[in-house]
């Protein structure tokens, strides 16, 4: 046991060898809980002799439950054959509901164990559907809008019936209906999206004793990692699994509780010593990542937080580089800061041959194009987490689908996305007829097809494009059958000519005016592309695929025979029988080679990929296309099929290699290796790097506009501040511009600096080089109104601060030797400047500024220039005059556009923002 033990803190010991009833694990960020559930896990089976297949662990995210699969194996080595369960809150429902979803079916009627999983595209789809059928608008109620109502709804386990009687307008009952009509679109499609996994599988559970019992026997103990970042159904999950043993251990940090908004309850962890009175609290404080100067600024920010049972993080790495500072007079200048940064950086760390990382973090994707400008410019490359995965590319996504329809036929949405992709001459009109038939007779839409085809409901034209495209889908079904040999051999006789009892009426005289996109040939050649085994004596009829010349099969061309309209003749039937009985013959006589499946047997998922590539004309129609992108994105189909043979190593079955697909998120694609990272605060839950930069530290962005009235968002926003600044392992840098360009304004924004800044102790800070002018972010925090309580942060400049002494690089002045030591005159502003207003600072990507930031690092930049006259005043207010105005107090003069009494003028009010001013009717008066 010492083994398992040997190198862990005293808590760490306990939360190991406290294995018996209810545990919970307050664990600080950095504070190896991953190791304590590791260790856990070993120790219950080394040591306490505990089935390995007993003991079931779950976490939120892929990335974390392989890491933490990886890390039990080489703790248990091969002391067992089994092993535990380590899965994700999604995978562990799909693996309940595949086995156990029709416990739940009522005379036939429920879902089946082949449901598909619908991602968000596919649910804004059935979303779309139902506002059509409603009659709404979907420019007055957007699809994505409803659907987030929906999963509010579904997260905290609330019906369409009574969402209605809770709704307290027209919309919220406009979105009950949609609601209605959305689970009701669904089950139809024997269909499940991410937030019903959770739930059916909660009601699974509860319906049904049978499942629950037979769950609670296999497993013994329970451990849920991330706990404070779980809902309500995730809630009841964890209580139902949990069984009468109680041997549960959740493992969670309430001050890193930051997804509110996909419905995490913080009240989870905090109350659940309430759930379970006997429970040992055990706090994991001692943190291995970060130095002691980022956790006490990191602790100083969350420690303002009311909804937190207390942790004080403490570390051996004592001091550190103090926390970096940079106020930027506006946004484009803080992105050229982050990248020359991070420029200087690398080039110190490849010196020291380390391994350099280093990570942006914004709160809002949109803080990122001025960073990765700044970083093109610099030449430095970087990884975004949060950009297009490989999943959701347009190309993928609708192979996927292709796949899923392979799966579920019944999947409308699946179909609705690819049945004319590529152009077959399925329009508009067709599906529409499909979906009213659909509707009408209760019919998914696959089987509306067929009847439409049975019955000739539509015309010749859509009809045989309807037929070829329900023959495709059959076709690779068939390839996953068992009896894929004899139904390739009817195939090849050229029996699908036939499509079950369509008659093709009138096809002699329609055939000329057929539509070019439209496949009326049903493609007898079976020419794919690749191989159904590693025998050559299938064969398709096509010349050049004919079977060999030792065949007693007839090859010579017969065109009554294969021509797929032509009526049924004894020559036909005979020919068919011929080569079915030759094909098969030949199949169970071949013998399996090692390595490869053996001819007949179902084909494999990179076989189905192919097939359904070129058998389509997907890759075709792009080969045609010719441009790059069209060439990149048939590179994107074949990854496919690499990825699809990945699985199949793996022993994936097809429904597994999509539940894959649907569940791998943002954080699964994030590149370990890369040197430059940028991502979003929330991406960045669980990572660590060397160096991190938190963008943006300004009200209205970080905390949020949405949180600033709202006490329990404005705590999440400084629980997610906490998150980001204990990121960093050596060095953290916190930024800010004191002018940013919004919404496509044409002038930035005034901001007022973040009150976490002011929340940080002012003895851990250190300054980068802010321009020398600019007002000081805590001073500016109190002044604006916002706060004021940690008057630490009070005097920036002094001696006594101990910044003044230091020296840094000022990115405003292009004579840097000019800044040393503090002195009285670095302590004044400039002439005409107050509250951070640099009078001569141009705007935003204009020429004076980029020349101002590289002019400070000794690069000259040529630039016209322009003689500009004076704006003038009678009253004498010019760029950066203090004034007062009767109604908004008094501010500062931040542009004046023309001159005499018809002027603009644009001021900075300290309790109203930013006021555009006709000087005439403006009653100012300068100070």
């Amino acid at each position: 046991m010492q083994h398992l033990l040997d190198q862990m803190n005293p808590q760490q010991r306990e939360g190991v060898l406290q294995v018996d009833g209810p545990v919970l694990l307050l664990a600080g960020a950095g504070s190896g809980k991953t190791r304590v559930i590791t260790h856990r896990i070993a120790y219950l089976i080394q040591e306490r002799g505990v089935a390995a297949d007993s003991i079931l662990a779950v976490t939120f995210t892929n990335k974390a439950a392989k890491e933490m699969g990886e890390r039990v194996d080489k703790l248990i080595g091969h002391t067992s054959l089994a092993k535990p369960l380590i899965a994700t809150f999604h995978s562990l429902c799909v693996r309940i509901l595949r086995r156990d979803i029709e416990a739940m079916r009522v005379n036939g009627i429920g879902l089946t164990k082949s449901f598909a999983i619908y991602d968000e595209n596919d649910q804004q789809a059935v979303v779309k559907q139902a506002l059509k059928r409603l009659g709404i608008d979907d420019k007055q109620l957007k699809p994505r809008v409803a659907l987030g109502r929906i999963s509010w709804a579904k997260n905290h386990m609330i019906d369409p019936q009574e969402y209605f009687l809770a709704s307290a307008n027209p919309l919220e009952e406009k979105i009950a209906h949609i609601f209605e009509s959305y689970k009701k679109e669904l089950f139809k499609n024997n269909a499940l999206d991410f937030d019903d996994l959770l739930l059916e599988a909660v009601r699974l559970l509860k319906s049904s004793s049978e499942v629950r019992e037979r769950y609670n026997r296999r497993y013994q103990y329970l451990l849920i990692d991330e706990y404070q970042d779980t809902n309500r159904p995730q809630y009841e999950l964890m209580k139902l699994l949990a069984g009468t043993r109680g041997n549960v251990c959740v493992v969670g940090d309430e001050d890193q509780s930051i997804y509110s908004w996909r419905g995490a309850d913080i009240k989870n962890i905090l109350e659940f010593e309430k759930d379970f009175p006997e429970t040992k609290v055990i706090r994991l404080e001692q943190n291995y990542r970060s130095t002691q100067n980022i956790l006490e600024a990191a602790g100083a920010v969350v420690k303002n937080n009311v909804q937190r049972k207390g942790k004080e993080l403490f570390t051996t790495r004592e001091g550190g580089s103090m926390i970096g500072y940079y106020e930027a007079p506006d946004g484009e200048n803080e992105a050229l800061f982050i990248a020359d940064r991070i420029q200087t950086y690398l080039r110190e760390a490849g010196q020291k041959e380390d391994a350099p990382r280093c990570a942006v973090l914004y709160r809002t994707n949109s803080q990122s194009r001025l960073v990765e400008e700044a970083l093109r410019r610099y030449q430095i490359q970087y990884h975004m987490v949060g950009g297009f995965s490989f999943y959701e590319r347009a190309e993928v996504k609708d192979l996927l689908s292709y796949l899923k329809l392979v799966q579920n036929p019944r999947d409308s949405i699946a179909l609705g996305r690819v049945v004319n992709s590529p152009a077959r001459g399925i329009g508009k009109t067709t599906m529409e007829t499909l979906e009213r038939m659909a509707l009408s007779t209760g019919l998914s839409t696959w089987d509306a097809i067929e009847r439409a085809i049975q019955e000739q409901l539509l015309p010749a034209r859509a009809l045989t494009a309807l037929a070829g495209f329900r023959r495709l889908i059959l076709d690779a079904r068939a390839m996953l059958g068992s009896e894929f040999a004899e139904t390739l051999a009817a195939d090849a006789a050229g029996e699908e000519a036939v499509d079950e009892s369509v008659e093709f009426v009138g096809q002699e005289e329609n055939a000329s005016t057929e539509d070019e996109n439209v496949d009326t040939s049903f493609d007898t050649s079976f020419n794919f592309g690749f191989d159904f085994g590693p025998s050559e004596e299938i064969s398709t009829i096509a010349a050049e695929n004919s079977v060999g010349s030792d065949s007693d099969v007839d090859t010579s061309f017969d065109a009554a025979a294969f021509n797929p309209f032509a009526a049924s003749t004894q020559k036909h039937e005979t020919r068919v029988s011929e080569i079915k009985a030759d094909v098969v013959a030949k199949v169970e006589t071949s013998t399996r080679v090692d390595g490869f499946r053996a001819p007949g047997d179902p084909a494999t998922l990179p076989e189905l990929i192919k097939f359904l590539n070129d058998r389509s004309g997907y890759i075709k129609t792009l080969e045609t296309e010719g441009t790059p992108e069209a060439f990149s994105r048939i590179e994107n189909l074949k990854e496919l099929a690499n990825a699809a043979q990945d699985a199949q190593e793996r022993g994936e079955t097809l429904a597994t290699f999509l539940d894959h697909a649907a569940l791998v998120s943002d954080v699964d694609q994030y590149n370990a290796d890369a040197r430059v990272t940028m991502m979003t605060l929330h991406a960045a839950k669980g990572l660590e790097f060397p160096l991190v930069f938190l963008c943006g530290m300004e009200e209205g962005l970080f905390p949020h506009s949405r949180t600033l009235q709202d006490p329990s968002g404005l705590e999440e926003e400084r629980r997610l501040c906490y998150v980001g600044m204990t990121r960093a392992m050596d060095t953290l840098i916190l930024t800010r511009a004191r002018y940013r360009r919004r919404y496509g304004s044409d002038m930035p924004e005034a901001s007022i600096a973040s009150r976490f800044l002011e929340e940080v102790p002012s003895r851990l800070v250190e300054d980068l080089g802010s321009p020398s002018d600019t007002r000081s972010a805590w001073n500016s925090g109190r002044e604006y109104g916002y706060g004021g309580g940690n008057k630490k942060w009070g005097s920036r400049r002094g001696n006594d601060d101990g910044y003044g002494s230091e020296k840094h690089y000022n990115y405003e002045d292009e004579d840097q030797s000019a800044i040393g030591p503090s002195s009285s005159s670095a302590a004044k502003p400039k002439s005409g400047l107050q509250f951070g207003i640099k009078a001569n600072t141009g705007a935003e990507g204009s020429i004076d500024n980029i020349a101002s930031f590289f002019g400070a690092r000794g690069q000259k930049i040529d630039r016209p220039k322009l003689e500009v006259p004076d704006q003038k005043s009678a009253t004498g207010i010019r760029n950066g005059s203090r004034v007062r105005h009767p109604k908004y107090g008094e501010g500062t003069v931040f542009r004046r556009e023309g001159d005499g009494d018809d002027a603009k003028i644009t001021v900075q009010f300290a309790q109203h923002g930013v006021k555009k001013l006709v000087e005439k009717f403006a009653q100012l008066e300068r100070l």
